[in-house]
């Protein structure tokens, strides 16, 4: 099995949180590598339609959606929308997510509910829709977006960690449910990346990152985007439930 593995001409991705960030990477490279894709983005669509852009412009085909990840029937509503435009769905990637940090005795119902619902419903609700698709083809690929915090914890972080440690319980439950239907469904738990969430961070909290990570350097959104594309492949066609750390060594 050579580099031809990692062709994805013919197949349609869905990412969610497609529009910047990480996702926006994902999305990039996926159509890169051949796929039809489409994202959904939660507010901003002048930067959702510059991805747009980006791939069509490359000649690629590429749609956006405004969904928030939460609403259960919007998300069913993308997904039959996509398979209706471009007639399958092979690749879904749950991206979408959001933190809001805090001590949990100041951590307030809200801020923990918010972060449960974006970053773990978000990926009940769109991986629900996106098997019948997938069932019906006998083929597919979930690729669910944890973090190293997922595995390791972090103070401050209480509801982002457990949102995040529930997505790779949730993708190890679904592989073994859809493994029969020849459907794979891992995680990537990525560490320190860049991204424009990060970059208000401050220089000493930036250097005591870049000191717990072995490889000595943030991450680029296109580090975790490679491996999607490995998982969204047929390199990768013997894997399922498992969780692929993009971290530097950071969990080491």
């Amino acid at each position: 099995m050579g580099l031809q593995s990692f062709d994805l001409n013919g197949k349609v991705a869905l990412v969610t949180g497609g529009s910047r960030g990480i996702g926006k990477a994902i999305a990039l490279e996926l159509s890169k590598a051949g796929a039809t894709v489409a994202i959904t983005y939660a507010s901003s669509s002048a930067a959702a339609d510059e991805v747009v852009k980006t791939i069509v412009e490359a000649g690629g085909k590429a749609i956006a959606y405004q969904a928030n990840a939460i609403d259960f029937a919007k998300a069913t509503e993308v997904v039959e929308d996509v398979v209706k435009q471009f007639g399958q769905l092979d690749i879904l990637v749950n991206n979408a997510g959001i933190t809001q940090d805090n001590l949990i005795l100041r951590m307030t119902e809200e801020q923990w509910d918010s972060v449960i619902q974006t970053n773990l419903k978000s990926v009940f609700n769109y991986s629900k829709a996106a098997i019948r698709p997938m069932m019906r083809q006998r083929k597919g690929s979930i690729i669910n977006m944890s973090s190293i915090i997922g595995i390791t914890g972090n103070a401050g972080q209480t509801n982002y960690a457990a949102s995040k440690a529930g997505m790779i319980a949730f993708s190890k439950s679904l592989a073994k449910e859809l493994a029969s239907r020849n459907i794979r469904v891992n995680s990537i738990a990525p560490g320190y990346i860049t991204t424009d969430m990060t970059d208000k961070l401050d220089e000493k909290t930036l250097e005591g990152i870049k000191s717990a990570t072995p490889l000595g350097r943030p991450g680029e959104p296109d580090d975790i985007a490679n491996a999607v594309i490995f998982l969204a492949s047929d390199a990768s066609s013997f894997i399922t439930g498992e969780t692929i750390k993009v971290d530097g060594g950071m969990a080491i």
